[in-house]
């Protein structure tokens, strides 16, 4: 009897993280504290809009034009609608004359969660991030990657449904590059008046043609 007591009690501790741990259905990548945030996203966003979103972290090297639905089906067991798939495949080959690698794909149950996010936007927030040349190893940055892609992808969810989410992750990629875009597009109108409209406008205060 008391065995059959700490044997229930040890289920019911461990069942919550593996309820959890179905978020993530293939991990070649993460490391275990990523993984632990990508859940704890996944669980927040199910519990207050009712939409899964998936993960499939994979290291195997797809060819050219390799069709990740058609990969995902293999999955579908496990997975419960209305959902979203995000498969992360970093070192899949874009196309067969380019030494560029890196896939993403976002793959949902049906058009009406199609349009809960925008798709260019999460591709975005993943890929932005491993595309950048510093100092950290590949593996971190596909964490970050992973990470930020997913958060993208909750928010985005969340959001559409006037829902804010705790546990996702501000991107900050996202916010760089759209202060650098800002930057670069003042910076081209102050070239823009130096060298054209300035010379006009002088010729036309001086009533000259």
């Amino acid at each position: 009897m008391i065995r059959a007591i700490i044997k229930a009690v040890l289920i019911l501790s461990i069942l919550p993280f593996l309820l959890d741990a179905q978020t993530v259905l293939r991990n070649d990548l993460l490391k275990l504290e990523a993984q632990k945030r990508i859940e704890q996203m996944g669980q927040e966003l199910l519990q207050k809009a009712g939409v899964r979103v998936y993960l499939i972290a994979s290291n195997e090297h797809f060819e050219a034009g390799f069709n990740l639905v058609t990969y995902a089906k293999q999955y579908e067991a496990n997975m419960s609608k209305p959902y979203v798939l995000f498969i992360f495949a970093p070192y899949a080959t874009i196309t067969e004359h380019s030494e560029m690698r890196g896939r993403v794909g976002i793959i949902p149950s049906s058009d009406e969660i199609k349009s809960l996010y925008d798709y260019d936007a999460v591709r975005d927030a993943a890929i932005n991030i491993v595309a950048v040349k510093d100092s950290n190893t590949d593996e971190d940055k596909f964490n970050i990657g992973i990470l930020q892609g997913y958060s993208e992808l909750c928010d985005g969810i969340a959001s559409s449904k006037d829902i804010t989410l705790k546990t996702t992750i501000p991107n900050e990629m996202g916010i760089m590059l759209t202060i650098l875009r800002v930057l670069v597009y003042a910076g081209t109108l102050a070239l823009l008046w130096i060298f054209v409209f300035r010379s006009i406008w002088m010729r036309i205060k001086h009533g000259k043609q």
